[in-house]
């Protein structure tokens, strides 16, 4: 009875929602042991606990679903790594907060960073273009802090995007390695990270851009 009630109160939206959840839940499960493209639409509808035309109602194809993943994994990393940069700390306070914030969210969000890891090599095209997108854009909103930065001000776009491009590929390959290790290898792991961007940064401080 109270089930009952409680089923009553919820609405259309609200279940539509708690589907579409679960939804992206079995899709991330299902596709653990294998690649996203091997997954099928009544595979997940099975998972979920609905016929496979009601898949439809919240996504085009497997395709938008995968997309869909690849977003929800990017959009919480995007913005805790912004509010780690938007008070403009030191150099050090960058990458240790950054790298701190990165740890964190890997153990938080580790199915979602596993997704990425795995997919964006063998993933259906559709699912690494927009993961690659993904990866741009850090690129993209990282070239920008490092203008603000001291000694940068007579940089090239260019370079900046490059040395953006560094950081970026070191920090993806530091998550990569953290989802397979154990705890103490984690902690290695992470520390030869912040050496080697210690070291780009500072030997980077240094460079002088062929400007017109």
């Amino acid at each position: 009875m109270n089930t009952r009630a409680t089923e009553q109160r919820e609405t259309r939206g609200e279940r539509k929602e708690r589907t579409r959840r679960a939804i992206l839940d079995a899709a991330l499960s299902l596709s653990s042991d294998g690649t996203f493209a091997a997954l099928s639409l009544r595979a997940v509808a099975k998972e979920v606990g609905i016929v496979p035309t009601a898949f439809y109602r919240h996504f085009e194809s497997i395709d938008a679903l995968g997309l869909a993943l690849v977003e929800e994994s990017f959009v919480s990393l995007r913005e805790m790594l912004r509010d780690v940069r938007r008070n403009g700390p030191a150099l050090d306070d960058i990458i240790d907060g950054s790298l701190q914030v990165l740890v964190d969210h890997v153990h938080a969000q580790r199915e979602h960073f596993r997704f990425i890891a795995r997919e964006r090599a063998a993933g259906p095209l559709v699912v690494r273009e927009a993961i690659a997108h993904g990866i741009e854009l850090f690129e993209r909103e990282l070239a920008l802090d490092l203008a603000r930065l001291p000694g940068t001000e007579r940089w090239s776009s260019e370079d900046l995007q490059i040395l953006s491009n560094l950081i970026v590929n070191s920090v993806v390959a530091t998550a990569e390695v953290i989802i397979s290790s154990g705890p103490e290898a984690e902690q290695a792991v992470v520390d030869r990270t912040r050496t080697q961007l210690r070291m780009v940064l500072i030997g980077a401080l240094n460079w002088r851009s062929r400007l017109p």
